[in-house]
């Protein structure tokens, strides 16, 4: 299976300036690139597939730039309803350097097709506004920068010059590439479309219709419900494990439904074909057994969360399911139970007391109750007696207990300072 074709059975290609001539070009080692504007300290899953992409390109023996807009992030590409708040340059170019580590992660810098990361306030933050203007914004037509979509979308509610000058910074990134590294091919999300072609344009005016550029998009990843891939709880699963625990980032991908699994996969993971396949396989057999979850799962969180991240992932997923709570640190816990209903007492607090706090129980009589019948663990202990008081010394760490209301239902009793 040709490279390409490879990309299409991964559901990785909607639009390409020239499919046959990129064929041809990928027969031979090649440099091509992605952009990733620095709007935020980190990359969050949304950004894995086209990170990925670089990865598998690298693997076929090309080169891959990493492209951390530290200019460009100070505009941000067109939203489709309204103007992106405007960053400092300051914070744009911290934002990129923490960007740059975590793309280390999925790509080889080293070697002969080592990974290049490059930042373009390297060059456009020393051009001045005649140049701008004189050398590049000569050479693009407004009625064809209208017909964009992400422009075309924007001019009834309204857009600004700033924003709509995002296509021309961005295809000047590619010219300067081109120029620097002969990088041929440019590769984005399909909503960066508009962009690619720009910047083809672009390069065939300045360096003649000799110069062979491709550009090709590939699907943005959705979700078979409708709702936005990414989140987990209205939470974004970030890739800098300061901000998403590794246990957090393995469950989001655990709990991937059985309607999407297979398509993450193709997408996302590194497995061949035939691997991806076999777990299609098994999903349909045994689909109780989650092996496709979990295969990606492992796969992801050892790239982003190191060997002993997956491990701590595994580790707390297997204690909450079969193990005690209580062989986990307190830290670990913690990760474990950060959706769990939380609730604050005052050291010395009643079991029975709690449960009606924690809105465990709606009586003191269904509280007794369910401490009668031995549904309520405190601390992995299964509590009996109707006496039993919470106190801050018998506490995790003695700042937290557990409870636990049969088979899933935790609460996380925090005491109050």
């Amino acid at each position: 299976m040709e490279f390409i074709d490879e990309l299409k059975w991964r559901g990785l290609v909607k639009d390409c300036t020239n499919e046959e001539g990129l064929r041809e070009r990928l027969k031979t080692p090649a440099v091509c690139y992605c952009g990733f504007d620095p709007t935020a300290d980190s990359l969050h899953v949304g950004h894995l597939q086209q990170i990925i992409l670089l990865r598998r390109y690298q693997n076929a023996g090309h080169t891959p730039i990493a492209l951390c807009g530290g200019f460009t992030g100070m505009i941000g590409d067109p939203r489709p309803t309204t103007e992106r708040k405007l960053l400092t340059h300051e914070e744009v170019l911290y934002n990129a350097d923490c960007i740059k580590k975590q793309l280390a992660k999925f790509l080889t810098f080293d070697g002969d097709n080592a990974a290049i990361m490059e930042n373009n306030n390297n060059w456009l933050g020393g051009m001045d506004l005649l140049t701008f203007l004189r050398d590049y914004g000569k050479l693009f037509n407004i009625a064809y920068m209208l017909q964009k979509d992400t422009i075309r979308k924007r001019l009834d509610s309204g857009i600004s010059y700033t924003e709509f000058s995002y296509t021309i910074l961005q295809s000047i990134d590619w010219l300067h590439l081109y120029q620097t590294y002969g990088c041929a091919l440019q590769i984005g999300g399909s909503d960066q479309w508009g962009n690619l072609t720009s910047g083809t344009e672009l390069i065939r005016k300045v360096e003649g219709d000799d110069a062979k550029v491709f550009g090709i998009t590939s699907p943005l990843i959705t979700k078979s419900d409708g709702s936005k891939f990414g989140k987990s709880e209205g939470r974004n699963i970030w890739l800098d494990p300061e901000r998403t625990s590794a246990y957090e980032f393995y469950q989001f991908w655990l709990n991937t439904p059985d309607s999407d699994i297979v398509d993450y996969l193709k997408r996302l993971s590194m497995k061949s074909p035939e691997e991806i396949t076999a777990l299609e396989d098994s999903l349909k057999e045994a689909p109780e057994k989650r092996e496709a979850q979990k295969a990606l799962a492992a796969e992801l969180t050892e790239i982003v969360h190191g060997k002993e991240g997956l491990e701590k992932a595994l580790r707390i997923t297997d204690t909450f399911f079969r193990g005690n709570i209580m062989d986990l640190s307190a830290e670990e816990i913690k990760d474990g139970l950060q959706d769990a209903k939380r609730c604050e007492i005052e050291d010395g607090l009643p079991l029975i007391d709690t449960l009606i706090a924690a809105g465990i129980s709606k009586s003191k009589r269904d509280a007794r109750q369910l401490i009668q019948q031995g549904s309520v663990q405190v601390n992995g202990v299964k509590e009996t007696s109707l006496d039993k008081v919470l106190n801050r010394a018998d506490a995790v760490n003695q700042e937290f207990t557990i409870l636990k209301k049969g088979k899933k239902n935790y609460t996380l009793v925090i005491f109050k300072q």
